[in-house]
């Protein structure tokens, strides 16, 4: 198990061989804190003391009562009073530190005691990402010829992708935005079924009714992408909310990105979470831009992981472009949501070396060097491939075989997809209501009206 970083002010509370954990601001880390040999977390009775352990008096409170004498019992605990006008500052000169296990060149960081990762599992991350850049490539591509409408890379995200997914079990719920292929491709979804959603035939679980790259799947617990940015977080709790009254042994991860941070939807979930406290992880790609805007014009705290602070959750911020870390952080944020039933939240900083989508251009708002130095000095792929190299895991003969393997697959599974029929038109109107409204069967005579009297303007290939 890792010793990770989580922050919180001025104390830390370390776990021998297991998360550093973040509490609540003002609570206080007891001295008999020490390692269970028999457990990965703390004793229940420690953990029931410290769930509320912000609303209590401590020795600073019982200072402030020496002096002052006086406190407010108000509901949530005691505030001692003082004299002194102090406003909190609005924020911290010194930066969260970062998370990381691997350097820019795969050396581990030492001293380290991440959560250890065997050569199978290993292979398997640095295949995943291989796979996973290969085919954002392809399907990049495919869209500038026109064969597909849309598509959305998550180049120099490959890490908090295939990591995350490898750290979590197949029982866990996922409720992506929308740069998390990598998470459902980890869970099973082949190159086929990814080829038939992108061009929205039959075989697409969506029946062609969402754009491409808005996949979902029930049989592997992957809500369906949703463009409306964070509506996906407070679904996340009510999902995890689900799992812990049906006592079941699993979690709700939600990812978003640095943009989703700025809507409502974030700070309702964040609260939400941590009142109810719901077994969730929130994974916040912070990669720099939300489109065209930059960070440091979305907001003024110290990145993401501060804001898990100001609502009692235990955040950590990792290096997004570091496979290690990121497996790590999931792995131990899992632990803490199932065992403890509680929220975590953790703010991954890595960079989206692609553009946007393909409805952006991203040199009109960042300089090229910026890009080709994410690109190819923090490339998360290449860094963990020379870590796994290093271990005698991996050849270049086998990154060639891979790499034109899954070539060759993807091809292949194009040429099926875009051959395959389109959905028929009812398909439309399906799958709302059990039996279709009065007003859908309308909307269908008009339809069907419609293209009997402009044929030419219907799509051919698409069944009445």
């Amino acid at each position: 198990m890792a010793t990770l970083l989580f922050t919180r002010s001025r104390t830390l509370l370390r776990l021998h061989n297991h998360l550093l954990f973040l509490l609540p601001i003002g609570s206080r880390s007891p001295p008999f804190l020490n390692h269970c040999s028999n457990s990965h977390f703390l004793p229940s009775f420690l953990l029931s003391s410290l769930r509320y352990e912000s609303t209590k008096a401590h020795p600073q409170l019982e200072d402030l009562q020496h002096h002052h004498h006086q406190v407010i019992d108000f509901p949530g605990g005691k505030v001692g009073f003082t004299s002194e006008m102090r406003f909190i500052s609005d924020t911290s000169h010194i930066r969260v530190p970062c998370y990381r296990v691997l350097d820019d060149d795969g050396e581990l960081v030492k001293p380290t005691n991440q959560v250890q990762v065997s050569k199978e599992l290993a292979v398997r991350m640095h295949s995943e990402m291989v796979t996973l850049q290969t085919m954002d490539s392809i399907f990049y591509e495919l869209q500038r010829q026109g064969r597909i409408s849309f598509y959305l890379t998550t180049s120099g995200e490959e890490a908090v992708n295939i990591a995350s997914a490898a750290a979590l079990s197949s029982h866990d719920v996922i409720l992506p935005q929308y740069r998390e292929p990598g998470v459902l491709l980890w869970r099973g979804f082949t190159l086929q079924q990814f080829a038939h959603q992108c061009f929205g035939n039959t075989n697409d679980f969506g029946k062609g009714r969402q754009m491409p790259i808005h996949y979902g799947s029930n049989k592997h617990n992957y809500f369906t992408v949703s463009s409306p940015i964070a509506t996906q977080l407070p679904q996340a709790v009510g999902a995890a909310y689900s799992l812990k009254m049906d006592g079941k042994s699993a979690c709700a991860v939600t990812f978003c990105g640095d943009g989703s941070t700025s809507e409502g939807d974030f700070h309702a979930a964040m609260n939400f979470a941590a009142v109810m406290e719901a077994p969730v992880v929130f994974i916040c790609r912070n990669n720099g831009w939300a489109i065209s805007t930059p960070v440091e014009e979305q907001f003024r705290s110290d990145g993401i992981v501060v804001k898990g602070q100001a609502y009692g959750i235990w955040s950590i911020r990792v290096d997004g472009n570091d496979a290690l870390a990121v497996y790590s952080a999931v792995h131990t944020a899992r632990e803490i949501a199932i065992k403890e039933q509680r929220p975590v939240l953790i703010e991954a900083l890595t960079y989206r070396v692609g553009h946007h989508s393909t409805s952006d251009d991203s040199t009109k708002y960042r300089s090229t060097g910026e890009i080709e130095y994410w690109k190819m000095e923090r490339n998360p792929v290449n860094r963990f491939k020379r870590w796994v190299e290093r271990n005698g895991w991996w050849s270049e003969k086998d990154e060639l075989e891979l790499r034109s393997s899954v070539r060759k697959q993807l091809m292949h599974a194009i040429q099926v997809a875009e051959k395959a029929q389109k959905p028929p038109l009812e398909d439309m109107f399906t799958d709302v209501y059990d039996k279709l409204s009065s007003n859908l069967e309308e909307q269908e005579r008009d339809l069907r009206k419609t293209i009997e009297k402009h044929p030419k303007d219907y799509p051919s290939d698409v069944p009445l």
